[in-house]
């Protein structure tokens, strides 16, 4: 990981328009927890997929067994 994302993750989001009390506009507050939802998926998401290209025979017997609950699921 490039140490540009590093210093940004660790860095808090300080929009223009807090106020002194460190209030935000609820607009701007629900735009940024997206935004951070959206990062910790994506690296939740790449942390798979490397685990999976490290660890094959784990993927795989995972993946047989969300098989197997699929199959036995009841509507």
């Amino acid at each position: 990981m490039p140490d540009g994302e590093q210093q940004k993750r660790d860095r808090p989001d300080t929009p223009a328009s807090q106020d002194a009390e460190g209030r935000q506009d609820p607009q701007e507050a629900d735009t940024a927890r997206r935004r951070r939802r959206a990062q910790f998926l994506r690296e939740l998401h790449e942390a798979k997929a490397l685990r999976d290209r490290v660890q094959p025979r784990r993927a795989r017997a995972a993946r047989m067994r969300q098989a197997m609950r699929m199959r036995t699921f009841r509507w």
